[in-house]
């Protein structure tokens, strides 16, 4: 049976990499008796991160879908990676959402991770919940984690409760929501309510206060009530507590010990009571500007925000039902294809284990398989319905590489292989680049792309290997050069026959024409790759006819495609042509393409030929204590410090580095920081490279065409 869309919680579960969201995952589950027993990281049988690569390697690398039952109401829990080489499983976790629970580490506070995961809570404007676990280990610190999450996240940060005693004696919170302590068994579970003790009862009545006027402060009702009583009582303190919750108005805080069972249960308690349900959130924006009710008296529309392919399964589609209510049997079309897609199989997830269902209402989130043309970022309606939920939009990429398999035979299964993956994960990105005769693979990170690298090796059975990606360089001139070339063949019969006389210059925007030389055409061609070339036809006199000058642009469109000094595209050139032979029978268009594309290689060489390379804005987010050490490795990477800023308690750098002193940068920040910095990069343009390293690449592609 399905259940009522007010009744339905979807919960994700954020943090840093070792805040404990999987054991927090994994306790849910055992307290609302989901379970019968916990798993453990340790023993590799927890629900979530049940892949083998998960249980090898530790941590989350995919975001897993849960559910349970709590009081009458379905509370659907996305546990998702703490590393932000996988954010892309955050973001589409947080696009289906409608409650973010942050888990902080206790002795590490509020690390750099979660400050990159607060900017995604912001952006979806999701209501928030965070708890500071690990309140048993000996390093714990509340006070300090909370101060730093107020510092960074602001006054709505507001605390329910603190513990009475942390480290490894934790075992007691006091709640100042509902004003009494938890004190709990050896091996946690089910706490005993215990009276506030005297000394700590000044602050908690202090704490309350604020609480209660949070609530107050949210309906005008309430308000008055509050000034009349001084108080609100428990259902007044719900009401206003679930308004300033769904708009974002206070981030409660709590605390926990996940791997104990300790605070878990009285968490869900609050999720359940006050979290908003998909009801109560804003109405989803769909592609063209429209908003859309989460009601099931709405035509059916559900979208797909993640994908995965499963052996002797295939497809696995996880979704959310925006409007109506999905049934085994109904057909759809997908908004984004116009294919139809029947949903024969409807299931709620609780990790691996999927549990047929017949039907889902709207808000609820659930698994189909076996959809033929339907991917993530997917909108799938009724017929008649002309629906789009705007899309997710996930981060560009942060690291390159080039891959290739141990054989020419292989690569074909190679690039099926990835771009199945590339089907599952959109922040994966396959480029089959011509210009630089290399199969690039586009990620978040080296981790990220070593993942990839495992699952084509493991399951596909295919070796691939990865190397250092060559640079996308560019090519242009600085002083003008005029040149002509000759191009004659006799071979018996007709021949071929060409001469070209022509005067390449810098091109830039609104330059005058040449004084010396009569333009009788000239065409500003935009290049696929960037920037420009100008041509001109300044032919008087006839002694190359204009049919031909079409070849003789795409002669030097040609060169223009590899360049004369590193095989790398040209741009920013004006070609005027002004002089030629022709002859009456040998003259044709092969025979002044050629002579083109010589003489503008001639001419290029002569006209202060120089590289450019891509430079790339870079911002660095880490703490100051390694500030130092990212921005000496910075300068031996020919970077230039545009400035730096601070971002709450982190420092924020921000620098301009060519792309050829990237690669495998983010495994050395990681380094660098102990996994305590981030960073993002967007392409800046194009600069001169350095004349020593220019003289480098010219020898090195000089050897390479010899070779």
């Amino acid at each position: 049976m399905s259940v009522a869309t007010k009744d339905i919680r979807n919960v994700v579960l954020l943090g840093h990499s070792g805040s404990g969201k999987t054991t927090f995952a994994e306790t849910m589950l055992f307290e609302s008796g989901a379970i019968k027993r916990r798993g453990s990281i340790d023993n590799q049988n927890t629900i979530s991160d049940y892949s083998n690569i998960e249980q090898e390697r530790g941590n989350s690398i995919f975001s897993t879908l849960m559910h349970v039952n709590w009081r009458g109401n379905k509370i659907n829990i996305i546990d998702t990676p703490g590393f932000d080489d996988f954010v892309g499983e955050v973001v589409s976790s947080l696009k289906v959402a409608d409650t973010a629970v942050i888990l902080l580490n206790a002795s590490s506070g509020v690390e750099v991770g979660t400050e990159l995961l607060w900017e995604y809570v912001e952006k979806f404007s999701t209501p928030a919940i965070f708890v500071v676990n690990q309140m048993d280990n000996d390093q714990a610190n509340y006070e300090t984690t909370l101060e730093q999450a107020q510092e960074r996240f602001g006054h709505k940060v507001v605390p329910v409760q603190y513990p009475y005693n942390s480290g490894t004696a934790f075992n007691s919170i006091i709640d100042v929501l509902r004003m009494v302590m938890y004190v709990f068994p050896k091996k946690g579970g089910k706490p005993e309510k215990h009276v506030i003790p005297a000394k700590e009862l000044l602050r908690a009545k202090a704490m309350h206060t604020i609480l209660v006027e949070a609530a107050a402060e949210n309906e005008e009702g309430l308000m008055e009530k509050y000034f009349d009583q001084g108080t609100l009582d428990e259902a007044d303190l719900a009401k206003g507590l679930t308004i300033a919750l769904a708009n974002q108005d206070i981030y409660p805080v709590f605390c926990a010990s996940s791997v104990n069972n300790m605070g878990s249960g009285r968490i869900m308690g609050f999720i359940n009571d006050i979290a908003p349900s998909p009801a109560d959130r804003p109405e989803a924006l769909l592609s063209d500007g429209r908003d859309l009710v989460c009601s099931t008296d709405n035509d059916t529309t559900i979208f797909i925000y993640k994908t995965l392919t499963e052996p002797q399964v295939g497809q696995v589609s996880y979704f959310k039902v925006y409007s109506g209510k999905l049934t085994v049997g109904d057909d759809l079309i997908n908004a984004n294809n116009s294919e139809h897609e029947r949903i024969n199989q409807l299931y709620v997830a609780e990790g691996k284990v999927r549990t047929s269902v017949s039907s889902l209402s709207a808000g609820d989130i659930g698994v189909t398989v076996k959809l033929k043309n339907t991917h993530s970022n997917n909108t799938l309606n009724t017929k008649g319905v002309d629906r789009s939920i705007e899309p997710i939009h996930f981060p560009s990429s942060r690291f390159r590489t080039a891959v290739s398999p141990p054989s020419k035979s292989d690569m074909e299964k190679l690039i099926k292989a990835l771009h199945i993956i590339e089907e599952e994960d959109p922040t994966m990105i396959i480029e089959q680049s011509a210009q630089l005769k290399q199969t690039i693979l586009h990620g978040q990170g080296q981790l990220h792309l070593d993942i990839v690298k495992y699952r084509i090796e493991q399951v596909n059975g295919i070796t691939m290997n990865f190397e250092k990606p060559r640079i996308p360089y560019r090519e242009t001139i600085t002083r003008g050069a005029s040149t002509h070339y000759r191009h004659k063949k006799q071979s018996g019969g007709s021949g071929q026959f060409g001469e070209v006389h022509m005067r390449i210059e810098p091109y830039h925007e609104n330059m005058k024409d040449p004084v010396n030389l009569s333009v009788r055409k000239k065409e500003i061609e935009e290049l696929p790759w960037g920037g420009k070339l100008a041509f001109y036809w300044c032919i008087v006199g006839g002694s190359i006819d204009a049919k031909y000058s079409n070849a003789i642009k795409k002669g030097i469109m040609q060169k223009m495609q590899e360049g004369p000094l590193t095989g790398s595209y040209c741009q920013n050139i004006r070609v005027c042509i002004y002089d030629g032979k022709m002859h009456a029978v040998d003259s044709n268009d092969m025979a002044f393409m050629l002579a083109s594309a010589a003489a503008f290689k001639t001419a290029f060489k002569d006209a202060g030929p120089q590289i450019m390379e891509p430079i790339y804005d870079m911002e660095i987010l880490c703490s100051g204590s390694v500030m130092g050490d990212v921005m000496g490795d910075l300068q031996t990477r020919r970077a230039t410090i545009q400035g730096m800023d601070s971002v709450g308690h982190y420092q924020k750098i921000m620098a301009k580095v060519p792309l050829a002193e990237l690669y495998k940068y983010s495994s050395t920040l990681r380094s660098i920081s102990q996994g305590r910095a981030k960073f993002s990069r967007a392409l800046s343009g194009f600069q001169p490279v350095p004349y020593s390293i220019q003289e480098e690449l010219m020898h090195a592609h000089s050897a390479l065409e010899e070779a």
